[in-house]
């Protein structure tokens, strides 16, 4: 019985990523693991599925069925895709409390799923990058999240980040002022879009939600008036204290952040170009793995936008030079009668830690160099009858055109 072809097509709001994007991503994660390793952070990872009762409920009121990846398994048991790594985190911190040291500094990078419309910088699929620290309450914690931001930026080699700060306190101590006693979440949702729509599309929007006119006007007011208070003062004089320049960050009390978990400060971080937002936030929350069903454990933690970082690492060409591939040489084929000679010898290089690789076929010597050039490779060995006998390597350098014999000790040294 005859079938039509399948038609080969990816998800919408799912990517592949051929060698030459990975290239760029893993160097964007290669970059962040080294920084967070040097602050004294351990990796973790958590399963893909969660059961949904743990990823519900946990996140804003947005995060229901139409942005959740939910459904039942083989097994009728209620399950999700991770939405983010924060909750599941939690999870683990809730199962394992007697196992985990406390502080506990952790990083994580690994996809996520939402079920939203895509747009530039949005996906359904994504990874998320974050960092945590479980298990203290001092704003010395804070200060190190966003000590590590405004280090991540700078070897990113972003010239243009900012680093906006608030606090929960101050925004409900808005509220508290305005006399907004009811749907203080939704408010707050509003108040986050001034940047967006401005003061008057706020406004409009406030009105539609119930508010009056005096408690709007005292909103803005009171916004005007806002302060730093001792907690993020204390947090403030921390990144003095750790090198961070007064130019890296600001505090912003329009700052609100989605999630309704955070009990304490707040931050992301902005580029003023290209303009996509934000590309990365998060902040301090201390009670939700106790929510979770664990131990009352306090944590502050950040969570870079990965894609979006990559994207406008792209845009902006930030990129230092990098090869997608790593192989430094190609090793040509000539055929059986020195087929045993380059297959020792490429067990030889790779025992010396050498990336390299070996041409299958014994085609004509223009295609295998062709081929290597493509592939960003620099040198290729060529190893004929002559060179064989003589115990030789003909080494040709693809970036100069230039070749000469050299011994295996040579070879080595040239390729270290």
């Amino acid at each position: 019985m005859n079938q039509s072809k399948i038609k080969p097509q990816t998800l919408k709001g799912f990517r592949d990523f051929l060698p030459k994007e990975m290239a760029i991503r893993n160097y964007v994660k290669n970059t962040l693991i080294e920084i967070f390793e040097n602050y004294g952070f351990l990796p973790l990872e958590t399963p893909a599925l969660e059961y949904a009762s743990v990823l519900k409920g946990k996140y804003s009121n947005e995060t229901d069925d139409k942005l959740g990846y939910f459904f039942k398994d083989n097994g009728d048991r209620d399950i999700g895709l991770r939405y983010d790594l924060t909750v599941p985190t939690a999870k683990v911190l809730a199962i394992y409390n007697n196992e985990i040291q406390l502080p506990f500094k952790r990083y994580q990078i690994q996809p996520v799923w939402r079920a939203e419309n895509t747009q530039r910088g949005r996906y359904r699929e994504f990874v998320q990058c974050d960092i945590d620290i479980f298990g203290t309450t001092s704003a010395i914690a804070d200060a190190e999240i966003i000590s590590i931001i405004y280090i991540g930026t700078q070897k990113l080699n972003f010239k243009n980040a900012i680093i906006k700060i608030n606090s929960r306190p101050i925004l409900f101590d808005i509220l508290t002022k305005s006399n907004v006693k009811n749907n203080q979440s939704s408010v707050l949702q509003s108040i986050d879009k001034l940047d967006k729509i401005g003061q008057d599309g706020v406004k409009k929007e406030l009105i539609t939600k119930g508010l009056s006119n005096t408690q709007i006007d005292d909103i803005f007011k009171y916004i005007k008036l806002a302060q730093p208070d001792d907690n993020l003062k204390q947090i403030f004089n921390n990144l003095k204290a750790l090198n961070i320049p007064d130019n890296a960050y600001i505090f912003d009390p329009t700052l609100v952040r989605g999630c309704d978990y955070y009990t304490g400060t707040i931050f992301e971080i902005c580029v003023t170009e290209p303009k996509m937002g934000a590309i990365g936030g998060g902040g301090r929350y201390d009670n939700l793995i106790s929510t979770l069903g664990g131990p009352q454990i306090p944590a502050v933690g950040f969570a870079f936008g990965f894609e979006r970082v990559v994207d406008v690492i792209q845009e902006l060409n930030l990129l230092p030079q990098i090869n997608e591939s790593k192989i430094k040489i190609l090793v040509a084929n000539f055929g059986p009668e020195t087929e045993t000679n380059i297959l020792n010898l490429i067990s030889k290089l790779r025992n010396q830690n050498i990336p390299s690789i070996i041409y299958p076929e014994a085609e004509k010597l223009g295609k295998q160099i062709k081929y290597a050039d493509n592939m960003g490779i620099t040198y290729v060995a060529i190893i004929g009858t002559d060179e064989a006998k003589n115990n030789q390597i003909m080494l040709k350098n693809l970036k100069t055109t230039e070749q000469k014999l050299v011994n295996f000790d040579e070879l080595i040294k040239m390729l270290k």
